[in-house]
């Protein structure tokens, strides 16, 4: 049986390390500084940018301080929460459901359009110049084929990609010649971009943003499968967390596109690119169940 090459997978101490009692709640569930943890998988200053001025919003609209620690990995983040060591955190949508089997944990907040949670897709990729047309050709000549996962709990570079594989035949264990985790979208895509990896993993939304950062060219990369639409990223806090700063947290993000529209553009630009109108709305645990299906009935899978 073919071993899985991990890379840039290892829990990451990183900050958190250093921040031994900026988790604490007192009695009331109340923190002196709201921590709140992120991954920072695709080292893109846009990105990061743009998360500074939603921490300012939040401190500005909180009356409190507020700290954005970051994680190299999704894993980082779910240890960070069950250490308590940060108080909330953007999550994607298996990382969630990952987190939730041991954390008592609460979405409040998600991306969406008119009441509707945004939605986004996996997808597997090929270089442009690739022999490879078909997902056909992918399994007629899969044992000489690299394939390249994102990270072991993500939604759209792990989770749906193999439950895809595997439904067609195709075991990510067995079937390929080597199988990797490269630890970021943009590293996958980068991969199979230069011909290091043949089959890459990675979700719709990155292609945008790497071109918008001169990483990708359009017709770099070929897309031989979509999936289904994924339920977009939840924000969730700890249970433990006082319950009328949930409140004010969550509508704090519910608000931003009246009290500081200009910081939601700036997020929204970086992903999306057409005039379809988008602003944060309330996530409910409950459409995070089909995720949680696909995860049980998924052979191999090894992500917590």
């Amino acid at each position: 049986m073919k071993k899985i090459a991990y890379v840039l997978v290892l829990i990451t101490a990183f900050a958190f390390s250093a921040c031994k009692n900026k988790g604490s709640v007192d009695d009331n569930g109340m923190p002196k500084t709201l921590v709140i943890g992120m991954v920072e998988t695709e080292k893109m200053d846009q990105i990061k940018n743009v998360r500074e001025e939603i921490r300012k919003y939040l401190q500005k609209k909180l009356g409190m301080p507020v700290e954005v620690l970051y994680s190299n990995d999704y894993v980082g983040v779910i240890e960070a929460l069950r250490a308590k060591k940060i108080h909330m955190a953007e999550f994607p949508p298996f990382a969630y459901v990952i987190a939730t089997r041991s954390i008592p944990l609460k979405p409040i907040i998600t991306l969406g359009t008119n009441g509707k949670p945004v939605a986004y897709q996996s997808v597997l990729i090929v270089n442009s110049k690739s022999n490879l047309k078909t997902m056909d050709d992918v399994k007629a000549h899969s044992e000489d084929l690299t394939l390249c996962f994102v990270d072991p709990a993500s939604t759209s570079g792990h989770l749906i990609p193999r439950a895809y594989l595997n439904s067609i035949g195709l075991n990510p264990d067995t079937a390929f010649k080597q199988t990797i985790f490269a630890g970021s979208h943009s590293a996958s895509v980068l991969s199979v971009k230069s011909g290091k990896i043949d089959i890459g993993c990675t979700t719709d939304l990155i292609f945008g943003l790497m071109i918008q950062n001169k990483l990708l060219k359009d017709g770099d990369v070929r897309i031989l499968w979509r999936s289904a639409p994924i339920v977009s990223d939840p924000i969730v806090v700890r249970n433990d967390l006082n319950k009328d700063l949930v409140k004010r947290i969550q509508n704090a993000y519910l608000t931003i596109d009246k009290d500081d529209p200009s910081i939601l553009k700036s997020y929204m630009q970086m992903f999306f690119h057409d005039t379809i109108r988008r602003t944060f709305i309330v996530a409910h645990d409950s459409s995070f169940n089909g995720l949680r299906k696909i995860a049980a009935s998924v052979k191999g899978l090894k992500a917590n």
